[in-house]
């Protein structure tokens, strides 16, 4: 393929960036004039995962109600400074997608069957698009806080019959030389861990790699080395989980963090970069009914947003889209005379449920279990709800499986019982076929359609990057 020029520029920006002020522009409505000359040379596709329209309206609540400020996404709107859109997430196999037909859809242009990645009905494998821009000389890379070789960064850089073959995952980004890597995932390279004993670690390092297994280490790392950051077995700590968790603070990086450090790796090509940036515990959290991991976890993309707008701002060559890959249980604040002063509890939350339920086992007493969740969640529910949750210990409730409920903790019934001191409620445990949100902001972004099906926006990037 031959490399197309990524660095058309005319009208406003033959004058020289340091004539104008973008804030000026800003202020006059004028910003996406700013860029419509502007062919992105980066793009940075920031996508919560499992992320529902209640999910988004919480955490900004509860911003507007912290700080004053709002979302740095819904401020976005607020202010008219991005093109949006609803977008259709249908797989090619159901109405409600999997995190790795959507991520396909995007990566591979064509809607593939939930549980495989950029392969069709009959074998076709369709070429990530990730693969698409290294051919013309970008650097390509993804950061997530789940595993680095879960569904959604390997819908943009892989094929694979299935999503669960995540050992083989790690080798073909190996295979592909992706340049930065970041998340969880121990699970998948270290030999110790992997069924066939192979030692990935010692394989990228190798190919070159600079692999790095903690915040410090990340911080520290040079830029003139591909990236592999692997920072936990599985999915990284929630962030409310971790920030009151001194350990987890010191040793794991925030999701702003692996951002900026993947931008500073690969800001220097003068072919540009793709970027996918993923919160991908917010979907954790919504299987898991938990208001505090959720909101707290959508808060941290939000904070990841902003390093990529106020990149975008400084570089002028750079597309941002912003969006999800579905619905997941529908999350929102409830009616009711005391709505608000429910809803401000979360912000007296210091851990999750996962933790709450997790440190409760059959021998302890009823006060135990009151004292571990007012602790957590600052408030106390009433006797019959421990015994309650105390009785699933023992037996004598129903096992709750769930998706990413390893150990069968019973989030419903904490949640429901949350819901009385909250407010906020749940239509299930599992993804919703929600028309989701998209918004593009910079480079390349006056082009966006009012609704967009899902396989177009592979298309999309393609073309306004001049490679289709």
């Amino acid at each position: 393929m031959k490399r197309r020029n990524f660095f058309k520029k005319a009208g406003l920006f033959g004058l020289g960036t340091t004539i104008i002020n973008p804030f000026d522009l800003f202020a006059q409505g004028e910003q996406k004039e700013l860029f419509l000359s502007n062919t992105p040379k980066n793009i940075i596709f920031m996508v919560s995962d499992g992320m529902s329209i209640g999910t988004l309206n919480m955490a900004d609540m509860q911003l507007q109600r912290t700080t004053g400020k709002g979302s740095n996404w819904l401020n976005l709107y607020r202010e008219n400074k991005v093109s949006r859109a609803l977008m259709d997430m249908a797989s090619a196999s159901s109405l409600v997608t999997d995190s790795a037909a959507a991520s396909s859809s995007w990566g591979g242009g064509h809607r593939v069957k939930n549980g495989r990645l950029n392969v069709g009905s009959n074998g076709e494998a369709y070429t990530p698009i990730w693969q698409k821009f290294k051919k013309v000389g970008k650097k390509a890379g993804c950061v997530t806080t789940v595993p680095i070789t879960h569904a959604t960064p390997a819908g943009f850089m892989i094929n694979s019959e299935s999503r669960k073959s995540m050992d083989q995952i790690a080798e073909k980004y190996l295979e592909n030389k992706f340049d930065v890597l970041m998340g969880g995932g121990h699970d998948n390279f270290a030999p110790d861990l992997r069924k066939d004993g192979k030692d990935m670690y010692a394989a990228y390092k190798s190919e070159g790699y600079e692999v790095v297994q903690n915040r410090k280490k990340m911080l520290k790392a040079k830029t003139d080395k591909p990236l592999l950051g692997v920072f936990h077995r599985g999915g990284l700590a929630y962030t409310l989980d971790q920030k009151n968790d001194k350990e987890l603070e010191k040793n794991i990086p925030t999701l702003a963090e692996m951002t900026t450090k993947a931008i500073e790796n690969m800001q220097d090509n003068p072919e540009g970069f793709v970027l996918q940036v993923e919160a991908g515990k917010v979907d954790w959290a919504a299987h898991a009914n938990c208001s505090g991991g959720i909101i707290y976890d959508q808060i941290a993309f939000d904070e990841a947003l902003k390093v990529a707008l106020d990149f975008a701002d400084k570089d002028q060559e750079t597309l941002v889209i912003i969006t999800t890959d579905h619905g997941n249980s529908n999350p929102g604040l409830l009616y009711g005379k005391e709505a608000n002063e429910m809803f401000d509890r979360v912000q007296g939350f210091k851990h999750t449920n996962e933790w709450v339920l997790n440190g409760i086992d059959a021998n302890q007493s009823i006060n135990q279990i009151l004292e571990r969740i007012e602790y957590a969640n600052g408030f106390t529910i009433s006797r019959n709800q421990a015994f309650e949750l105390l009785g699933y210990y023992n037996g004598l409730e129903k096992q709750n499986d769930g998706l990413y409920n390893y150990k069968h903790l019973p989030y419903k019934l904490l949640a429901d019982i949350q819901k009385e001191y909250t407010h906020i409620g749940w239509i299930g445990d599992n993804h919703s076929a929600d028309y989701v949100e998209l918004a593009m902001y910079g480079a390349g972004s006056h082009d966006l359609p009012a609704f967009m099906r899902n396989t177009e926006l592979h298309h999309y990037m393609l073309r306004v990057a001049g490679l289709e």
